[in-house]
């Protein structure tokens, strides 16, 4: 069990029975009062972000987190919703699939290339009625996707010359230097769909 104390950004925790992650925190107190923290939390299944309070007198229960690595395989328009699926495999299982909302996924969605490995982040819930589910998706802290179309450089551009707009093999639009041309490969923050560096010149 966790303390109120423990309840720092980035920390995931059970709150009724849902996987929850602290956003914010801030700890308070006012004359003649227990102290509280107040925090953010986001619900890691429903995407909600809800205030709220707890005191030196509340048993936290941390979420059971675990990370597995799977094969992204495609993904699959769904008619008359929105969104798409995006169907998996184990990593060295092809014949298990299995498919996630966007929502899922997460917003790095379009940096997935396809047959690429990612982890799957699960929560494995205490009561003995409810199997492990997938909550999220994550990547690699930087991935490498080659350019498919890209406005046309000018002779002189350098590094520090301004930016455009490409768009890379998964479909995502990134922001590059201006000498970035069709074909070169370039590598991504997953995290903040930021270039960071050119890997390969076509």
């Amino acid at each position: 069990m966790l303390t109120y104390t423990d309840l720092k950004p980035g920390t995931i925790i059970v709150v009724d029975d849902q996987p929850c992650k602290v956003v914010e925190y801030a700890f308070s107190r006012v004359q003649q009062r227990k102290p509280v923290v107040q925090t953010k939390i986001k619900n890691l299944i429903s995407g909600k972000t809800t205030e709220r309070g707890f005191m030196a007198s509340d048993k936290i229960q941390e979420a059971d987190i675990s990370k597995k690595a799977v094969k992204f395989l495609y993904i699959k328009p769904v008619r008359g919703q929105e969104g798409n699926e995006f169907w998996f495999c184990e990593e060295n299982n092809p014949s298990t699939r299995f498919n996630l909302p966007q929502s899922i996924v997460g917003d790095s969605y379009d940096l997935i290339k396809t047959n690429s490995i990612v982890d799957a982040v699960i929560f494995s819930a205490q009561s003995d009625d409810k199997e492990k589910q997938i909550i999220g998706i994550d990547l690699p802290a930087k991935v490498d996707l080659e350019v498919i179309e890209a406005p046309p450089s000018i002779k002189g551009n350098t590094a520090q010359g301004g930016n455009k707009q490409v768009k890379v093999e998964t479909g995502a639009i990134i922001n590059v230097p201006l000498f970035i041309n069709i074909g070169d490969i370039i590598k991504i923050n997953s995290a903040t769909k930021e270039y960071t560096e050119r890997v390969e010149k076509a």
